[in-house]
């Protein structure tokens, strides 16, 4: 880890943030003794001592914006693992882990389908999040714009709503209840997916039929115009 933590009192630890090279180096210029800037760091708090500089605050951000980051994968690496080592027991080491089995679950879907050669560590988890329903060869050339244009989940968010046809979701007025028979068991497989995904049935019900449609009417070539048309490189 970049921001190493050493026990300090009641269960608390000292996280001494790395200083900018060009910092270290100006201190051995000028005969200094490099400074190593001691964060204390608890389960619910991060105590910065107050003599701190704007740069050692600012470099600190970057690291723990980065650590954040990193554990998403870290975290849905280790249920990918649990899942695929002990089937009959990982839920007992989630809950004695005291974690979210809900969030837990979206981060190792994100890590099954961006396997470790393919994760760009210019790029958030969340990056990765926005465009892993998409084919593999989707996925990278996505990943590449992304890349390429310094783009924020926002905005690559906002460019695959252009490269789909819409800019902005457009309203769509309630059409009248229908009514829809169904097995009772189905309901039930229903439910527990709706669950699983943390959303009401109606929610999960609407996304998942939303999605599939959007796989069934989106052809290739329809893709590449859209593209083109959002200013986008085909």
């Amino acid at each position: 880890m970049t921001i190493p933590s050493t026990p300090g009192l009641d269960g608390a630890n000292v996280a001494p943030f790395r200083r900018r090279p060009q910092a270290l180096s100006s201190q051995r210029r000028s005969g200094e003794e490099p400074r190593r800037v001691q964060v204390l760091t608890t389960k619910v708090a991060l105590q910065i001592p107050g003599a701190m500089t704007y740069e050692d605050w600012e470099q600190a951000g970057r690291q723990l914006s980065g650590i954040v980051d990193s554990s998403s994968w870290w975290l849905g690496d280790w249920l990918v693992y649990g899942k695929d080592h002990y089937t009959d027991r990982y839920q007992r080491g989630i809950r004695a882990a005291g974690l979210q089995y809900q969030t837990l679950r979206n981060y190792a879907w994100v890590a099954r389908r961006f396997p470790t050669g393919r994760r760009r560590a210019a790029l958030t988890f969340q990056h990765h999040a926005e465009i892993a329903s998409l084919p593999v060869d989707e996925q990278e050339t996505w990943l590449d714009r992304a890349e390429q244009n310094t783009w924020t989940t926002k905005q690559l968010r906002t460019a695959l709503r252009i490269a789909r046809g819409g800019d902005q979701p457009r309203s769509v007025p309630l059409e009248t209840t229908r009514r829809l028979a169904l097995p009772g068991s189905r309901m039930q497989w229903w439910h527990k997916a709706a669950e699983q995904s943390g959303l009401g049935l109606e929610q999960w019900v609407l996304q998942t039929l939303d999605s599939a449609a959007g796989r069934a009417l989106e052809e290739p070539e329809d893709r590449g115009r859209l593209a083109r048309e959002a200013g986008l490189s085909a």
